[in-house]
């Protein structure tokens, strides 16, 4: 399992939600990337130095620090849309190899090269930005009935990655909440979202979430 490469943001605008720029145009880029742990969310901070989202209020912040896609996933889709994907172009900061990213356990830990641990937060929920980007109608449905979303992921650890660098799982707590299974239960299968309560590291929002469908 390693990083197939790590993608940081161009600013561009984003005529798609009528913010004044989108950072989802990331590209790979050469040599070490800083991670940090960045503020809450509503600054626009994330994880990798030097880039940042626009859209504040849906992302960013410690939950969202760090968005991981497989590059196993990319290559489903590319068959799926009819076209070439590259590492990125999801709006990935992460593209891994040989990572079952949606299968992830909320508070899993991945060790990234020799300095970093990442937590898998939550799913990503696909938006108008995403589908405009891809310029795909109806991306929105197709991406939410796959059920592929990818991790969000918070920083532990904070410290230097590169493309190239191994993943390791030192961490997978004991409950089986995935990363797939929070998207069906936040998208189409809200029945599902009463199971999402033993997952401690899921963000306090999702958390909410099921306990209003439990009545708790």
């Amino acid at each position: 399992m390693r990083l197939l490469s790590v993608n940081v943001g161009k600013p561009r605008p984003n005529p798609w939600k009528r913010l004044g720029a989108t950072g989802i145009d990331k590209r790979p880029v050469d040599g070490p990337v800083s991670v940090v742990v960045p503020g809450p969310k509503g600054t626009g901070e994330v994880g990798l130095v030097g880039d940042r989202v626009y859209d504040v209020k849906n992302h960013g912040g410690f939950d969202q620090a760090v968005y991981a896609y497989a590059r196993e996933d990319l290559d489903w889709w590319e068959a799926e849309l009819g076209r070439p994907l590259a590492e990125g172009v999801f709006g990935e900061n992460l593209t891994t190899l040989g990572v079952d990213v949606n299968d992830a356990l909320i508070g899993e830990r991945w060790r990234i090269g020799p300095e970093v641990v990442l937590e898998v937060s939550c799913a990503r929920i696909p938006c108008g930005t995403f589908q405009g980007w891809l310029e795909h109608d109806g991306l929105i449905k197709q991406f939410t009935r796959a059920a592929r979303p990818g991790a969000y992921l918070r920083v532990i650890e904070p410290g230097d990655i590169r493309a190239g660098d191994p993943v390791e799982i030192v961490h997978r707590p004991d409950h089986d909440v995935t990363v797939a299974l929070v998207f069906r239960a936040m998208t189409l299968e809200p029945d599902l979202l009463p199971r999402l309560l033993v997952a401690d590291a899921l963000p306090q929002e999702g958390k909410d979430l099921a306990r209003r469908r439990t009545g708790a």
